[in-house]
């Protein structure tokens, strides 16, 4: 009796679900008017972290997968070449410094002496002329009383011997005058002598100047070559992960040869294609969401950041509408934020809001491409 009663059961149900799945053939989802659904696969901006300058890799800090952060040391290049070239320039660098601070030194002293020569010589010179004009003045007095004596002789008012004592004064008064006079010649000779020596030292310190300017070189090139050393130290310049590795410990690397590329995540979107007919409907900032395979209840908002001004030929892997559509146009879905569930080559399903009503939740609300 039971078993009268389950096969009818069975025979009903079976029906009901071929039923349904006819009429899901019959009638499958759509793709609402405002929206639209194409696939794709994520991508991004690989950066290929090069060299600077040719070295022997030292240290490799990464592997492939590895995260790395913003000017995180990602492997340390050795050139024995730069090293031995930035020691050589620093004994370079030392010697000139001594010799132009022993020039230095040396001429500032010679223009010390000349200076302090000058200013004694004019000093006394200063004492000299005053003497020289008050003997001048004795001279003509001595000169005017051996007249008045010569007058008081001739009258025999006045004893020659004094008129000899007159003309001994005068005479004496005149050879002091004399001696006066050449020292006074000398004097200004030395204050020319020393103001020639002064002239010569202070004419030297062009030599310093270029002395300094020659240290000043070196120093130039000793900061080229630190920070040519300090190239050699490869930094990761964005926050993302290692894609690959190129470069192994011990490789001898030329400038401008890779050492590992880098993904940064803030640069990943999605590529999909559109076809001809609703490329026109799409403008760059249009609303979108990104669903991947593996997580179809979970939309990642994104916004359309850039459609192709040129068409091309359908890539294999995109499906259209129809396949009478030959030449689709490549549109970029970029996530708001940053998403860690994205990956370089992963497929992912992008759908676009081109009119009112709102984005899916799911991915199961839409039908299958």
């Amino acid at each position: 009796m039971n078993s009268k009663k389950i096969v009818p059961a069975i025979i009903l149900i079976l029906v009901a679900i071929s039923g349904y799945l006819i009429y899901k053939k019959l009638n499958p989802k759509k793709v609402p008017p405002y929206l639209i659904e194409a696939v794709g696969k994520i991508d991004g901006d690989l950066i290929n972290i090069n060299t600077k300058y040719p070295g022997r890799v030292l240290v490799l800090n990464v592997d492939t997968g590895d995260e790395v952060a913003k000017d995180q040391t990602l492997a340390v290049l050795d050139s024995k070449e730069y090293r031995d070239k930035l020691e050589a320039l620093k004994y370079e660098i030392k010697a000139k410094e001594n010799e132009f601070n022993y020039t230095k030194e040396k001429i500032n002293n010679l223009i010390k002496k000349a200076k302090l020569a000058i200013n004694a010589k004019q000093k006394e010179l200063n004492v000299l002329l005053p003497q020289i004009n008050s003997l001048k003045a004795v001279i003509a007095q001595d000169e005017k009383d051996e007249k008045r004596i010569y007058s008081l002789v001739d009258r025999h008012l006045a004893k020659p011997h004094e008129l000899e004592m007159a003309k001994l004064k005068t005479k004496t008064d005149i050879n002091k005058l004399k001696a006066l006079l050449e020292k006074k010649k000398a004097l200004s000779i030395a204050v020319e002598i020393s103001k020639k020596d002064l002239n010569t030292a202070l004419a030297s310190k062009a030599n310093i100047t270029a002395m300094q300017n020659s240290i000043n070189a070196l120093k130039a090139k000793e900061a080229e070559l630190k920070t040519v050393i300090n190239d050699l130290t490869i930094k990761s310049p964005v926050n993302g992960y290692v894609d690959s590795k190129i470069a192994n410990v011990g490789e001898v690397l030329g400038a401008g040869m890779p050492v590992v590329s880098v993904i940064d995540p803030e640069s990943f979107y999605l590529s999909v294609f559109i076809d001809e007919i609703n490329n026109g409907k799409v403008k760059v900032g249009d609303k979108a969401e990104i669903f991947l395979d593996s997580f179809p209840n979970k939309p990642i908002p994104a916004v359309v950041s850039k459609i192709a001004k040129k068409a091309e030929f359908t890539p294999k892997d995109v499906a259209v509408r129809s396949d009478r559509i030959t030449r689709v146009y490549e549109v970029r879905l970029k996530p708001l934020k940053p998403c860690k569930y994205l990956k370089l080559g992963l497929p992912a399903t992008g759908v676009i809001l081109i009119g009112n009503g709102s984005l899916p939740k799911s991915l199961n609300e839409l039908p299958e491409l």
